[in-house]
């Protein structure tokens, strides 16, 4: 239930979102994880409290205008190189493998709400491996948002508490778990943070 809360809660705010809020917060209360319960509880409380139209820019402005925070978990291991291509391949075949069938909704299939989703309804243990693969894109997207101050560092942090061991205490030792961001680009044109896809339906 954590991993679909989470996935939802990355999700751009749109009305569909906001019609669960009610049901996230009440399922969040009666959770009995309070450690990672607790900081999705925080989150939809914010959700219950803002104005749609203010969620909906921070959103923006949090995921969409920036690569510092970006969602798309490759983008953290590969950089923009010719190797991210065949990685998204290995995220597509890993859901074609599972059965399931996973919802891209127009997204690339690194995307961490897809990703989360897979884990919650389709292979719990295979997803549960793959967020434990890219912990060190989980932290450091965890620091970022910290660093923003936005509510949205609350998601990053229930779902980093639900791995196994310690989160790092700060983002030096998130850097020393990352090897560095290849930086062989595709193409002939350097990488663009405003060519990431834009997260979720507008």
């Amino acid at each position: 239930m954590i991993h679909q809360v989470a996935a939802w809660c990355l999700t751009y705010p749109d009305e569909g979102l906001l019609a669960k809020v009610e049901l996230l917060q009440a399922a969040l209360a009666e959770h009995p994880d309070r450690t990672t319960a607790a900081p999705l509880q925080r989150f939809a409380d914010h959700l219950a409290d803002c104005d749609a139209e203010a969620l909906r820019r921070e959103y923006v402005d949090v995921f969409d205008l920036s690569r510092k925070q970006t969602l798309y978990l490759s983008y953290w291991t590969e950089g923009d190189t010719r190797r991210r291509g065949a990685v998204l391949g290995e995220f597509k075949q890993l859901y074609r493998d599972s059965g399931y069938l996973v919802d891209l909704r127009g997204e690339l299939p690194d995307f961490l709400p897809v990703v989360l989703e897979y884990c919650a309804r389709a292979n719990p243990a295979a997803g549960l491996e793959l967020l434990t693969k890219y912990r060190p894109a989980l932290e450091l997207i965890r620091f970022g948002l910290i660093d923003l101050g936005t509510p949205y560092a609350n998601v990053l942090t229930a779902i980093c508490t639900g791995l196994p061991g310690a989160s790092p205490s700060d983002r030096r030792s998130a850097l020393d778990m990352q090897s560095s961001i290849p930086t062989e680009t595709v193409g002939l044109e350097p990488f663009d943070p405003r060519l990431l896809p834009i997260a979720g339906t507008r």
